[in-house]
């Protein structure tokens, strides 16, 4: 089966959004609604094992806040804390404060040009996707995608596999004929779950993580003259991920 789309994850696989955009955005919200609750580097990283915002607002009430007491409109006030964090997360990708991972762009145009689909497949808002494709990508990259499946337009969540398959239908694809880019355990459960090859890019979050099934795990996709490392997987010789890398990669 050839290669015809690619499918990305954002956060952690398209920008390093983690701990210097959703992490300041939650603390942000907390502090507007006069909550005493703040998310540190250490903190934020365990709560990352729950995808979605609002899960993870829940799961830190359960397991790191016995002593907060839920008032009877708590899942109401949990998704408009959401929102606020929204806000915020917006305004900061709006100054250029979220950086595209390495490689991104370069390889996006690369395979816009040699005809391959682009797709996304996340838990974040699609709010939070256009926002961070529009200013730190660049302005019309939106469009670039075919599909942007995000947020709750699925009901389970990564790493269940929803969200892929919703995208593979949408775009009328076998996952053999795809690729998907990730950079969490949860997010390779979910890829795998959908039967997607999956490239696997690190970060600081995600380094322990269990990434086994990945076809390649990599530090960055890479830059000419800017080598990525080779965590996992085979060594096809390349020191950037180019779309020939890929076609190579898929064909294993």
């Amino acid at each position: 089966m050839t290669l015809q789309a690619l499918i990305f994850d954002v956060d952690g696989t398209l920008a390093d959004t983690e701990r210097d955009g959703h992490r300041p955005a939650f603390n942000q919200a907390f502090s507007d609604a006069s909550l005493d609750w703040h998310w540190d580097v250490a903190l934020y990283g365990k709560l990352l094992a729950v995808t979605g915002g609002k899960e993870r607002m829940k799961y830190y009430v359960e397991q790191f806040r016995p002593d907060y007491q839920k008032p009877a409109d708590f899942d109401e006030m949990v998704a408009e804390l959401h929102k606020s964090k929204t806000r915020h997360y917006a305004a900061l990708a709006a100054h250029g404060g979220i950086p595209i991972r390495p490689g991104i762009k370069r390889l996006l145009i690369e395979a816009r040009a040699a005809g391959l689909r682009l797709a996304i497949a996340t838990t974040t808002t699609p709010e939070n996707v256009t926002v961070l494709l529009e200013h730190s990508l660049g302005a019309g990259t939106q469009d670039w995608f075919e599909v942007i499946a995000a947020g709750d337009i699925v009901p389970a969540k990564k790493p269940a596999p929803d969200i892929y398959f919703y995208a593979l239908e949408k775009m009328g694809l076998q996952a053999a004929n795809c690729m998907a880019f990730e950079d969490s355990e949860n997010g390779l459960r979910a890829s795998l779950g959908a039967e997607l090859k999956t490239l696997v890019t690190v970060n600081d979050y995600t380094l322990d993580h269990d990434f086994s099934g990945a076809s390649v795990v990599l530090s960055d996709l890479g830059d000419p003259g800017e080598p990525n490392q080779l965590i996992a997987g085979p060594d096809l010789e390349r020191a950037f991920v180019d779309v020939a890398y890929l076609r190579v990669l898929h064909s294993v």
